[in-house]
């Protein structure tokens, strides 16, 4: 049976960048988290354009996973990518984790935090993901899986260098492809994505890593409780090569 890719992301994590990158790929479907009408029904979360997501999708959790998986049957030949954000994971029958190939994407919260809470200036541990990322990776290594977990500055270093390794844990071959795309916005783009993707759809692929500047001293404390999460997740990440190894 083909198994969809299920992407546990955190917010601000190149997450739909790498989706972009996946979707250059003639095998695979991405499909832009598909749970996000679910996860603000259930947590009230006061999320940018919140009603007008919530009526542009399925808000059934458990109904929106039963038709993606069976969609995945009826299309074997393509693997289902879908993006998922980790907190998403609230008031779900968890079950279809075991019926999928499970992927993590993580970013260091000295770097993430500063532009989540442009868009989300209340921004608490939840809503990092983190806490949860490190759960369910947790779990599924506790029932038997190897998830693997890529760190966006990793893979921003080395986008080949990660991508390749990661597509022959997925079960594909590497495709060149996936290292470039066109500007602007994409079919697949979920309805929020005026809110969230202006900067990546002026990207033409995956963009040099640059450090972060100063980081702002309002969100020490919550820099101070992710930081044990992510770290425990990075312990775990696939590695950019040695720099004279790159290409």
């Amino acid at each position: 049976m083909t198994q969809p890719i299920c992407l546990w992301s955190g917010p601000r994590n190149v997450s739909t960048a790498l989706m972009y990158s996946f979707a250059q790929r003639d095998d695979v479907r991405v499909i832009d988290e598909p749970l996000y009408g679910h996860y603000l029904r259930v947590s009230g979360a006061p999320h940018p354009d919140r009603e007008g997501v919530m009526a542009a999708m399925n808000c059934d959790g458990d109904a929106v996973v039963r038709e993606l998986f069976a969609a995945q049957q009826d299309e074997p030949s393509r693997r289902l990518f879908l993006k998922h954000m980790a907190h998403h994971l609230v008031e779900l029958d968890l079950g279809f984790l075991a019926e999928s190939t499970n992927l993590f994407l993580i970013r260091s919260p000295q770097e993430m935090l500063p532009s989540l809470t442009i868009q989300l200036p209340g921004a608490q541990l939840v809503d990092t993901g983190l806490k949860r990322q490190w759960e369910v990776f947790s779990a599924l290594r506790d029932a038997g899986q190897s998830p693997a977990i890529i760190d966006s500055r990793e893979l921003l270093l080395d986008p080949a260098g990660v991508l390749a390794p990661l597509c022959a844990h997925l079960g594909l071959a590497f495709d060149e492809r996936m290292l470039s795309w066109e500007p602007g916005p994409r079919p697949e783009d979920g309805v929020w994505a005026p809110h969230w993707y202006h900067a990546l759809h002026t990207s033409t692929g995956w963009s040099p890593y640059v450090p972060k500047a100063d980081f702002p001293d309002h969100l020490q404390g919550l820099l101070a409780e992710c930081r044990p999460w992510y770290d425990k997740l990075y312990a775990h990440a696939l590695r950019a090569r040695p720099e004279g190894e790159r290409d």
